[in-house]
């Protein structure tokens, strides 16, 4: 759209998908969540949509001022694939599917992390139509930082996911990357720790040690170079950054185990 209002692309023709109504809504099926392509992040910020998927309504809800929440869609975050996509950390972390169709292939499903690291990719005539995730019933936490990239543009942001069932703590950190990182040896640590039974909760020092788990992992050190000590250190910048994801981690798995 940028190109076509700039007048660099004159296409012979537009498909416009607002008037789907199948694609604008959600429904259930089989323990999951099939929400549509066209889901708006302002109807994905409602208290009613925030019951059912917590932590897609937080990102939702810090996507930009109000003419982007009333336009932006679930399914134009997750096509256009930009690192600091609010709702792709948390699609990460739930670990949800794409449910694709195409007049000459069909239906298939491609799990979110794969479409977005570029290892399976929407095929000419395909058309992104649900987004599946799993219904959890549990608490989910989405926290960002912003600077000035922009209105609301995230510098770093991080989703965290409680998965009783699994006893599962599933983290992604979005924006600093190309894509969503996991921190898969973080999350299986902390998950040894919580007291799924809910009678106790972790303690500050353990939440601040997967902060800084978390961080580390998604920013390590550099590699040192040919003579000992040299480029071992970050640069300030990264730094910050790292602390800035490390508070992150720790405030959002608080707030999910609180």
């Amino acid at each position: 759209m940028c190109g076509v209002n700039s007048g660099r692309l004159r296409p012979a023709a537009l498909v416009g998908l607002a008037r789907l109504k199948e694609l604008r809504g959600w429904e259930y099926q089989d323990g999951h969540a099939l929400l549509g392509a066209c889901l708006t992040h302002a109807r994905m910020g409602r208290p009613d949509f925030a019951v059912l998927m917590p932590g897609l309504a937080a990102a939702a809800r810090t996507a930009g001022p109000p003419q982007v929440r009333n336009a932006g869609t679930l399914g134009g975050n997750i096509v256009t694939a930009a690192a600091a996509g609010d709702t792709l950390p948390v699609l990460a972390a739930l670990e949800a599917v794409l449910m694709v169709t195409g007049a000459r292939r069909g239906n298939r499903e491609i799990p979110v992390s794969h479409l977005l690291a570029g290892r399976d990719r929407l095929r000419a005539g395909e058309l992104l139509a649900y987004v599946r995730v799993p219904l959890l019933h549990a608490p989910q936490t989405f926290l960002k930082a912003t600077g000035r990239t922009g209105p609301g543009r995230a510098t770093a942001s991080v989703a965290v996911v409680l998965d009783p069932a699994r006893r599962e703590v599933r983290c992604a950190v979005g924006a600093i990357a190309s894509i969503p990182l996991r921190p898969l040896d973080a999350e299986r640590w902390v998950a040894s720790l919580v007291d799924w039974d809910g009678k106790r909760g972790l303690a500050p020092d353990v939440l601040t040690a997967f902060g800084e788990y978390v961080a580390m992992a998604c920013i390590p050190d550099p590699d040192p170079g040919p003579e000992r000590g040299q480029g071992t250190e970050l640069p300030p910048a990264m730094l910050h950054l790292r602390r800035t994801v490390a508070a992150l981690a720790r405030r959002g798995l608080g707030r999910a185990l609180s």
